[in-house]
């Protein structure tokens, strides 16, 4: 096994630990469900009809399978980077050979690997049993789906990188931080599918990495959207990241040159 390999399974042992912080995310995720589940449903109960392609079924299903992926994506995944940069200690990570992103990389996938299985599983069972869940048609939505929820978390882990990277230039973090959650959460179709948005929304939205976070994996693994269409769709996931990891990449390289100056 590789270094990142050791390094994503110690981090995935290290999450398996919290018991009791995994049952009290499981529980706390199940009656967010319950209130998102029920909000939706009202909205389709009050138009009499499907809102933006979705039956009561396919919404369900969507907050229940967004549920299962909010922990494994999180928002904020890596603020210890900039934590670190903010404390001086990034310049100790800069001197080891392993890249910085690809160490953080190695321990999301891990931190990611288990609160998918101890914290989205469950959620989503417990819809299943609930309300029930809108299955695909097509078989290889559920290969095409696992690619997209693992390029989803790439996505998630470079856009949260270049937020928390910014603390070499940015003395107070906290409202660019909260400004990205907010973004991120109404864009991302975390909050509701974007395609009940407004259409100037909704263009807005498509535009952005957001959708590849939350929207995308869900159509995919849901079977909304068919292999045919969940094909161009994971290749919008991989355009983000390429681009999102040049940009981080190269706020690596400008911030260690910013530290050496200050630093001396």
């Amino acid at each position: 096994m590789s270094a990142y390999g050791s390094l994503a399974a110690a981090t995935f042992r290290q999450y398996s630990t919290y018991r009791v912080a995994t049952a009290a995310g499981v529980f706390t995720n199940s009656v967010f469900g319950l209130i998102r589940v029920s909000i939706l449903l009202a909205a389709l109960d009050a138009s009499g009809q499907e809102i933006g392609g979705y039956t009561a079924l396919q919404a369900a299903t969507y907050v229940w399978l967004g549920q299962a992926l909010l922990a494994p994506i999180e928002v904020f995944g890596t603020r210890a980077i900039g934590d670190r940069v903010k404390s001086g200690e990034i310049a100790v990570d800069l001197l080891r050979p392993a890249p910085l992103l690809a160490v953080h990389l190695a321990q999301k996938v891990g931190r990611a690997g288990f609160l998918l299985l101890g914290r989205g599983v469950p959620p989503l069972l417990i819809g299943a049993l609930v309300t029930g869940l809108a299955l695909p048609e097509s078989p290889w939505s559920y290969p095409l789906g696992l690619i997209s929820i693992a390029l989803a978390i790439l996505v998630s882990f470079l856009a949260d990188a270049i937020v928390n990277l910014s603390a070499f230039w940015l003395v107070e973090m906290r409202g660019f931080q909260t400004l990205y959650m907010v973004v991120m959460n109404l864009l991302s179709g975390f909050l509701i599918p974007i395609t009940w948005f407004p259409g100037w929304l909704e263009t807005l939205a498509r535009w952005t990495p957001f959708p590849s976070m939350v929207q995308t994996p869900i159509d995919a693994l849901s079977g909304r959207l068919g292999p045919a269409e969940a094909l161009p769709a994971i290749g919008l996931q991989l355009l983000w990241a390429g681009i999102l990891a040049l940009a981080a990449q190269a706020m690596v390289r400008a911030g260690t040159r910013s530290l050496e100056v200050q630093g001396g």
